[in-house]
């Protein structure tokens, strides 16, 4: 049975643009790793939100084996069927807010593709407001071409203080099938990737200059639930996605 060369050239060319993923947001999570180190060692919390597909790569990094300990997603119950009611996304992170606490200082990953849609721009807006520190993780291509639905009229890598570039094509998809249908997202397993190497250096950074390590560990290795909890322990009336 012949490989199929859609799937072949769709690996080529991914693969291209993971690796130039990096290279483009080396500086940018080198000066990040420091920010989120010392956010950490401060004992605070590290907040992720993504609308639609993007909640995938805010939940990539939250209470896995590896992973900070000190990490939220903040939740969409209606998984961005909303995401482009105004209001709803303010709405949503306020209540987050009330229950799991925004504070000046931390950090708030705010995540959208387009970077044109209403809840993540909001997310981020609140955040600003609370004095946090927001990074933006998003197609800037299509970002910079799309047009906003927000009635501020601006897109969410412009009211970042740092911007993750995915180096994404306007609509995702990087492999023409017939004139009229393309396949082959990436946004998401670059996104995935991008954040992934956030927590490294940040990890890196911590161990570093002599902190501590809340990493959690697999739940599926003796010992492991107990060494979670115990590393969980300060931050549990914060946590959005409990601890076994």
């Amino acid at each position: 049975m012949s490989s199929s060369k859609l799937a072949r050239s769709y690996y080529d060319r991914a693969t291209e643009m993971l690796a130039t993923a990096w290279e483009r947001n080396l500086p940018t999570i080198t000066t990040l790793a420091p920010i989120l180190g010392a956010s950490v060692a401060r004992g605070e919390i590290i907040h992720a939100f993504g609308s639609g597909h993007s909640e995938i790569i805010a939940r990539e990094i939250v209470g896995r084996a590896g992973g900070l300990v000190c990490l939220n997603s903040i939740p969409d119950p209606t998984a961005g069927f909303v995401e482009n009611l105004v209001g709803y996304g303010t709405q949503l992170v306020e209540r987050y807010d009330r229950q799991y606490e925004l504070r000046a200082g931390e950090v708030v990953i705010a995540i959208s593709n387009s970077g044109k849609n209403s809840s993540p721009i909001e997310v981020a807006l609140h955040a600003k407001k609370k004095g946090c520190i927001v990074v933006a993780l998003t197609s800037v291509a299509m970002s910079t071409t799309a047009k906003t639905v927000h009635p501020a009229g601006r897109k969410l890598h412009e009211i970042a203080d740092h911007v993750l570039d995915n180096g994404g094509v306007p609509g995702d998809t990087i492999m023409a099938v017939t004139d009229g249908i393309a396949t082959g997202p990436t946004s998401t397993f670059i996104g995935c990737s991008l954040l992934n190497w956030l927590m490294l250096a940040t990890i890196e950074w911590l161990h570093g200059n002599g902190h501590e390590l809340p990493v959690l560990r697999s739940q599926n290795v003796p010992g492991a639930i107990e060494h979670n909890r115990a590393v969980g322990a300060k931050y549990k009336h914060r946590l959005s996605k409990q601890l076994a």
